[in-house]
């Protein structure tokens, strides 16, 4: 219904208006808090997971077969879970729900979750069929044998990852956004639990290791089961006419190829980057490599690179995934209201809050990069050289969070305008930087090189992609943008300086509560001095992140 048939008379309508905007700043509140506690809840049981890992594996040969095969179907994940099925299956079924057919979304969530579910099983035998010829028929070695086999035990995860992201993109659609954020919950509670049990059944690493994979795989299983018995309560149904609803799935799937170019630029990048830290990093006894060029790199690489990568998707799950979660569906509606100005108004308060925490959020990970990896990682098989190489690669990637998290909203801005292919071309080429700078800057950075080339490439991305979506559409305030970016350098500036200060004054100390201290005392003084200086410069974005309501207005 439009706001002129509301209400009769124009004050009427203003009124209707202005509630409807309190209560969307409501739904942005209430929906970004709630998916950020659920993702931080996640972030910190995947912390205790991977400390956990660490200690078992050390940044060994298993730990980078493990790191490299998780890497595969995890990706499924954060693309369908975070990205491009989400972002193209959610207008559609907006556009069903509010149809006068009360059985339309029925068949169109049925019909999209029984093809995706053909597809993806397709899709799965024939890639364990390509696994299982280049396991038996290529002269592998046994390292690369780990890595099949555990690449084959844990592809299923990405079959039910999947699945489920359809069925949070219904919730997502009716402003249920708790059960979605909760489900990644399930993962590190299943992967926590059998990896202690294992360890303590077994010294054997090979035998933990595949133990482990097979847990990904059931917490998948205990993932859809939860999310689908919600969206039951929720009211969706099987529709035995969902075979009606197939010309809205290819609608779907025609735009989703283009999301998928586009929100697996990052992705792709940091698979790139494991890939190679696992295939040109020195084997553990010493041998010539086969072009007979020096290893660029040194064992182990490729797990510190993924513990790294759990660092910075702290900031960028907590905050520019929930953010772009509860954004998109507010940038739809507006979209297809024709409400242009209001588009501009939701997406620059988002990259204002991207500009706001984004910055620190980098800044922070630089400083603190050691007392990160000492803390959560050295120690049992983790040896303090593999926490240096892990903090080399956090600080590294840290680098780029503004980048990271500010990619996820801008697209979003083009997505709910109908417009894929401009951010897909800016993404093909940041694939291409990351290449070029990935194979550029091992030989004199070695494994942090790598880290660096992910920062720069989303770095490029970003600002193109702002340029671009500024340049065709210029619904962005720049004005606003530039006020909070000023206020952001200083209060940042102010951190920094606090940060360094009372680093100065630690004192090395193994123990754990040492090690705890030396992290914590610096990271509350920052948080304290960023805040106060954002408050005395009315720097409230940071400030709106705790409030009852989120207010796009500059």
């Amino acid at each position: 219904m439009s706001n002129e048939e509301s209400s009769p008379a124009g004050n009427g309508t203003t009124i209707h208006q202005s509630g409807e905007m309190h209560a969307q700043r409501s739904v942005i509140g209430a929906g970004f808090r709630i998916v950020s506690l659920f993702t931080l809840l996640s972030r910190v049981l995947g912390l205790v997971r991977d400390m956990l890992m660490a200690s078992l594996f050390g940044a060994g040969p298993v730990m980078d077969a493990f790191s490299v095969a998780f890497r595969i179907p995890n990706l499924a994940r954060r693309l369908f879970g975070e990205g491009a099925l989400t972002t193209a299956y959610l207008p559609v079924f907006l556009r069903e729900w509010q149809s006068s057919d009360e059985d339309s979304q029925n068949r169109l969530s049925t019909a999209m979750f029984l093809i995706m579910a053909i597809l993806l099983i397709i899709g799965l035998l024939l890639l364990d069929v390509l696994l299982a010829a280049v396991y038996f028929a290529l002269p592998i070695g046994p390292d690369g044998k780990l890595l099949i086999q555990l690449t084959v035990e844990m592809l299923p995860f990405a079959v039910l990852t999947c699945l489920m992201a359809q069925l949070s993109a219904v919730l997502h659609s009716m402003h249920r956004f708790g059960w979605p954020a909760f489900a990644p919950v399930f993962l590190n509670i299943v992967w926590i639990t059998i990896a202690s049990l294992v360890a303590w059944l077994s010294d054997d690493q090979l035998v933990r290791v595949h133990v482990i994979a097979l847990s990904v795989v059931i917490s998948g299983f205990v993932q859809l089961g939860v999310v689908g018995a919600v969206v039951w309560q929720a009211g969706i149904r099987y529709s035995a006419n969902w075979r009606r609803a197939i010309p809205q799935v290819r609608e779907v799937f025609r735009t989703m190829m283009p999301i998928i170019m586009v929100t697996w630029v990052v992705q792709l990048n940091t698979l790139f980057d494991s890939l190679l830290a696992w295939g040109l990093a020195a084997p553990a006894e010493p041998a010539p490599s086969a072009s007979g060029f020096p290893w660029p790199l040194e064992t182990g690489t490729a797990s510190a690179l993924y513990f790294a990568q759990r660092m910075y998707q702290f900031p960028l799950g907590v905050f520019g995934v929930a953010l772009a979660t509860v954004l998109f569906p507010l940038l739809s509606k507006h979209a297809e209201r024709g409400e242009l100005a209001q588009v501009g108004r939701d997406l620059t308060y988002g990259m204002r809050l991207v500009i706001a925490i984004g910055v620190p959020a980098s800044v922070g990970l630089g400083l603190l990069c050691e007392p990160i990896a000492v803390l959560f990682f050295e120690r049992g098989a983790f040896t303090s050289e593999d926490a240096s190489l892990t903090a080399r690669c956090i600080a590294a990637y840290g680098a780029g969070v503004w980048a990271y998290i500010g990619v996820s909203i801008i697209q979003r801005g083009f997505f709910a305008l109908g417009d894929r292919k401009r951010p897909m071309y800016v993404g093909l080429v940041a694939v291409g930087v990351n290449v070029v700078l990935n194979l550029t800057l091992i030989w004199n950075l070695a494994g942090m090189g790598l880290a660096v080339a992910t920062a720069i490439a989303s770095s490029f991305q970003f600002i193109a992609t702002v340029w671009l979506y500024q340049q065709h559409y210029g619904l962005l305030d720049l004005q606003s943008l530039t006020r909070t970016s000023f206020k952001t350098g200083l209060s940042t500036g102010v951190m920094t300086v606090a940060c360094l200060a009372v680093m100065a004054w630690r004192q090395t100390n193994d123990l754990l509560t040492g090690r705890f201290t030396n992290l914590m005392i610096p990271f509350a003084f920052s948080i304290a001095a960023y805040l106060l200086v954002a408050r005395v410069l009315g720097l409230r974005e940071p400030f709106d992140l705790m409030s009852r309501r989120m207010s796009t207005d500059a």
